[in-house]
């Protein structure tokens, strides 16, 4: 008795045998619609895999947005220092350049030696100028000292921009540290000169270590080599941005820094910066204090540090010129900038007595220079040659010796030395003013 074996969509089936291809057939189907099925659950579990695999590098590869200008109208700049030395102004107008923000001065003693030559000269143009002060405190009380020494120094001149706080150096700081000591800067200049401020930053610095109140001031930002600077997520908006230190510019010897600003930059109003109260006007270069060593002379000493003997006398309130005494402290002028009727230095540099034992790498270093920029300014041939006795012009132009000191060895190139550490070959040709980047002295000290 023959069965009946019903199937789903190939009918009935009576005849076993006489049906054998037609189960064959069946039997692919079944296994064909397994197969897809299976194919499905596959593209699903496939699909899936996908997305938890992306998800990651969506976070991973979000773009940093950049952050942009304050408003639309933008003023080109630079800003200087005696670095840059005498700068023909009227070729600066007319390459272009709105406004000059110039070095005034550093610490509690140091005025920028061409910051009375910068204002007249750049004033006297049509710029817009702007004064910055290069913050060294290490306290509270060391701020307010360098914020009433800044505001001396600027008093009885009229700017027309933010006066700026550059504040790159901290030492052994920490972040808290250094953020008090900021704003107690920021807002004891504010006091004393009734002028607003802008602090410059790098964006590092902006980003990890200014905060709290010292963000609520607009900020002047470096970045280099970028279409505009990144965010920091501190600031929303720059009103200055100093985008490369290797600007190049018609009245200016060697690279420049070169920027941005808005209108923002720019004072609402224009008048002269008091004189704080109990202080005295600063001079160019400030002073130092030596030891008189025997022998010694008033002229003698004039001459080394360029200056007069009867400005020694008023200095130091002394009753006879001709009679010191070895051993005590004497009050002399570092680095006084004269200039002549056309805003050209005239005396410019401090005058070096070679002793013995010294050397033009030891002298350097003793003046923040360099013993390439020396033999420059001396036209000395030799580097590794000087005489006891012999007189030398110490270049005005001052480095910070808060950078890396290194002495060139055999084999080096800037682009070498540039790998090492970091720091662009740009950056090493205008710390060291070196004339051609292509020809480097073993033995000599540079900074970094």
């Amino acid at each position: 008795m023959s069965q009946i074996v019903t199937f789903s969509k190939l009918g009935t089936v009576p005849n076993w045998k006489s049906n054998h291809k037609k189960y064959l057939i069946f039997i692919k189907y079944i296994n064909y619609k397994k197969r897809g099925e299976n194919m499905k659950n596959i593209r699903k579990i496939l699909v899936s895999v996908l997305i938890v695999i992306t998800m990651p590098m969506y976070v991973l590869i979000a773009p940093v947005y950049a952050f942009g200008p304050s408003s639309s109208n933008i003023y080109e700049g630079i800003d200087v220092s005696g670095w840059q030395g005498n700068i023909d102004y009227k070729q600066v107008v007319n390459s272009g350049i709105q406004i000059v923000y110039m070095k005034a001065s550093e610490g509690t003693n140091f005025v920028d030696p061409y910051f009375n030559q910068n204002y007249s000269n750049a004033k006297a143009n049509g710029l817009k100028v702007g004064f910055y002060h290069y913050l060294t405190a290490r306290s509270v009380n060391d701020a307010i000292k360098q914020a009433n020494f800044f505001v001396s120094t600027i008093s009885g001149k009229t700017p027309d921009c933010r006066l700026a706080m550059d504040f790159e150096s901290f030492g052994s700081l920490n972040r808290e540290e250094i953020n008090e000591i900021g704003l107690t800067f920021m807002k004891t200049v504010e006091n004393l000169s009734g002028k607003k401020m802008v602090i410059y930053s790098d964006t590092s610095n902006a980003s990890n270590v200014f905060s709290g109140e010292l963000t609520n001031y607009p900020i002047w930002v470096a970045q280099y080599e970028v279409q505009e600077p990144t965010s920091n997520g501190n600031w929303n908006n720059w009103i200055g941005w100093q985008y490369t230190d290797a600007g190049e510019i018609s009245g200016i010897n060697g690279y420049v820094d070169r920027d941005k600003f808005t209108e923002e930059i720019l004072l609402n109003e224009s008048s002269e910066i008091p004189l704080p109260d109990n202080t005295n006007k600063p001079s160019a270069g400030g002073t130092t204090t030596i030891i008189i060593q025997r022998g010694d002379t008033l002229s003698r000493i004039a001459i080394k540090y360029n200056t007069t003997v009867q400005r020694l006398v008023e200095l130091n309130n002394i009753a006879n010129p001709n009679l010191i005494y070895a051993g005590n402290t004497l009050i002399v002028p570092s680095g006084e900038v004269e200039s002549d009727t056309d805003g050209n230095s005239t005396s410019g540099q401090t005058i070096y007595i070679v002793q013995r034992g010294d050397t033009l790498n030891k002298i350097a270093l003793e003046f923040g220079t360099t013993a390439r920029a020396i033999a420059e300014e001396n036209n000395i041939r030799n580097i590794n040659l000087i005489y006891v006795g012999q007189r030398l012009i110490i270049p005005t132009h001052r480095y910070d010796l808060n950078h890396t000191l290194y002495k060139i060895q055999y084999g080096d190139t800037l682009w070498s030395i540039s790998r090492r550490y970091g720091v662009p070959i740009a950056t090493i040709v205008r710390l060291n003013r070196i004339q051609n980047p292509n020809l480097i002295y073993a033995g000599t000290t540079i900074r970094i």
